[in-house]
């Protein structure tokens, strides 16, 4: 077994969570496989499942082949709670399985996701005017957003999605039909 990469452990706020990040000693960060599941409601194993998948490639890249060593141990001076060691992920690797889970209809994954891109563009528009916020007014707008998407999440429900999906599905059969040759809004030949 080889050694476990030593990293440095801190709290992030996200909305109301607060996440255990890692740094490495290369300066990279690590977010744990388990936390990454939780945030959007799930369990590690669904991390497991997403990191053997071909969806994983797909959305980082067919270049991708996954650490070679995910344990990390954390630095015992620094550690508040939980084991010494973690399966980690990196920023990428959260980042796919969250698009990941967005895709897959998750509605947690989806209103925190939107609210991260959100507070993204925020930060580069304020950076450009110059415009200075704290830390906790940002989380404070980060969870904000995060509860009126969940909000209007659960407003739309399933029934008013389920329009859309009936959509989808209407112009995935035309599209077959016109690759067969046939015009979906034709007349059909005369038999016979």
């Amino acid at each position: 077994m080889t050694d476990a990469m030593k990293a440095q452990r801190a709290e992030i706020e996200l909305g109301r969570h607060i996440l255990e990040g890692f740094m490495l000693p290369d300066g990279s960060y690590r977010m744990s496989q388990t936390q990454a599941a939780e945030i959007v409601g799930l369990g590690r194993k669904n991390v497991s499942d997403f990191l053997r998948s071909k969806a994983v490639k797909t959305l980082l890249g067919k270049g991708y082949t996954g650490e070679k060593n995910p344990k990390i141990e954390i630095d015992s001076s620094n550690q508040v709670r939980g084991g010494s060691r973690i399966d980690g992920l990196t920023l990428d690797e959260v980042g796919a399985y969250w698009i990941w889970q967005c895709y897959r209809g998750n509605k947690q994954a989806l209103s925190l996701c939107f609210a991260l891109i959100t507070e993204s563009l925020e930060r580069r528009f304020d950076g450009a005017f110059g415009v200075e916020r704290s830390e906790s007014a940002r989380n404070e707008r980060l969870q904000a957003r995060i509860e009126n998407l969940e909000r209007d999440l659960q407003q739309l429900g399933d029934g008013l999605a389920f329009e859309d999906l009936v959509w989808q599905e209407r112009d995935f059969f035309m599209e077959v039909l016109r690759q067969h040759g046939i015009d979906p809004y034709g007349l059909p030949d005369a038999v016979g």
